[in-house]
C-alpha cells in the first residue's frame, strides 16, 4: 500500500482549519499534519480536553481527512536556543522580555504538545528544539532538556526533531551525537526533510539509511542549490528566499535538485511506512497551484517495495 500523503499546515495558518481542510482534499491529500499555531491546534487546549481535539478531527473527518502527526516547531525553537529579540514573536506576551519565562513556557509547551497528541491519537510530533551553540557554529550542546524525552515516553508519543540548520542536528555527525547525548531514547528520533541537508552538501541518502529506525516522520520538500551569481553563498548573506543572487533557495516540489526517487527507493529498503507530509515552500510560486502540484508529485514518486523477488519466477 502506498504511504499517506499529507499537507504541513504551517505555512498555511493564515486560513482556519475549517476552510484549509476542503482545500487541501481538493488539492489531493490524504490528511493534514497539524501545526501548533493558528487555529489549527491549540495545544492548551488540546492538552486537557478531549472533545477540542474531536471537533478538530471532526472537521478533518468531514472533508475525508486524516492526521497522522503534529508539527510543534515554533515554540520548540526556544527551548535551547539563547533567547532574544526575535523569538518573542513565538511565545505569549506575558514572557516578552523574560528570557527564563519564555524558556520555561516553551519547555511547558512541549510537555503539552505530546499530550495533545495522545488525546488526538496520533504517535508523532515532529519540531525544533533551538540549539545553545549554533550562533558559534562549533561543537554541539552536552544534551536535550530531560524533561522533554521523559514526557513523550510517558504519553506514548516520539518526538521527531526536524534536522535543520539553527537546530543542535543539523546533519549526519551532529544527528548521531544528539542520539548519543540522550542515550538513544526511544522516543527520540528524526523528522526527515531533504531539503535543509541537500544545500549544506549532507548526503540526505544516506541520513535515511543511517538513521533508518529513527525515521519517525518524513517532509517532502524540495530546494535546489548553485543557481545564485555567486554573490550569496551557503549562509543566505541576509538577503531574502527567491532573491536571484543566492546560493540556494526552497522549490517546490520536483523544480529543485533533491532526487526523490532515491529517497523513496531508500525509506522502502529502511522500512518506512509513515505519512510523506508535503512541506509546501517556493516563493517564487502561487501556493495553490504548487500544493496541488505537489500532491500529485508526491503520488507519482511514490511506490511500494516489492513483496516478491523478481527473478524467482525464472525456474517456474
Amino acid at each position: 500500500m502506498a504511504r499517506k500523503v499529507t499537507l504541513f499546515t504551517g505555512q498555511w495558518a493564515d486560513l482556519p482549519l475549517k476552510q484549509l481542510a476542503p482545500l487541501a482534499k481538493d488539492f489531493g491529500y490524504d490528511g493534514l499534519e497539524l501545526a501548533c499555531w493558528g487555529d489549527h491546534m491549540d495545544l492548551d487546549q488540546a492538552a486537557k480536553s478531549k472533545a477540542y481535539c474531536e471537533d478538530q478531527l471532526a472537521v478533518l473527518s468531514a472533508n475525508g481527512l486524516g492526521c497522522w502527526a503534529l508539527g510543534n516547531h515554533l515554540s520548540g525553537q526556544l527551548v535551547c536556543d539563547r533567547i532574544d529579540e526575535r523569538h518573542y514573536a513565538f511565545a505569549p506576551a506575558a514572557v516578552k522580555g523574560d528570557p527564563k519565562a519564555a524558556r520555561k513556557w516553551a519547555i511547558e509547551m512541549q510537555k503539552k504538545a505530546a499530550k495533545a497528541a495522545r488525546n488526538l491519537g496520533v504517535k508523532v510530533v515532529t519540531g525544533f528544539t533551538g540549539s545553545p551553540i549554533w550562533h558559534l557554529l562549533y561543537s554541539f550542546p552536552p544534551c536535550l532538556p530531560g524533561t522533554l524525552d521523559a514526557g513523550y515516553a510517558e504519553c506514548g508519543v516520539r518526538f521527531a526533531l526536524e534536522v535543520h540548520p539553527t537546530e543542535i542536528a543539523f546533519d549526519i555527525a551532529s544527528a548521531q551525537r544528539a542520539l548519543d547525548a540522550l542515550d538513544g531514547h526511544p522516543a527520540f528520533g528524526f523528522n526527515f526533510d531533504p531539503s535543509h541537508l541537500g544545500y549544506q552538501g549532507v548526503d540526505y541518502v544516506k541520513f535515511i539509511r543511517t538513521f533508518g529506525d529513527r525515521i519517525y516522520h518524513v517532509h517532502m520538500k524540495d530546494a535546489w542549490w548553485g543557481h545564485g551569481d555567486g554573490t550569496v553563498g551557503v549562509f543566505g548573506g541576509h538577503t531574502d528566499f527567491a532573491d536571484p543572487r543566492r546560493f540556494w533557495d526552497f522549490r517546490s516540489l520536483g523544480h529543485g535538485d533533491i532526487r526523490f526517487e532515491e529517497i523513496v527507493v531508500a525509506l522502502n529498503d529502511v522500512k518506512y511506512g509513515g505519512p510523506l507530509s508535503v512541506e509546501w515552500e517556493d516563493s517564487r510560486m502561487d501556493r495553490q497551484h504548487g500544493a496541488r502540484e505537489a500532491c500529485a508529485f508526491v503520488r507519482r514518486t511514490d511506490f511500494p517495495p516489492s513483496a516478491i523477488a523478481f527473478d524467482a519466477q525464472f525456474d517456474r
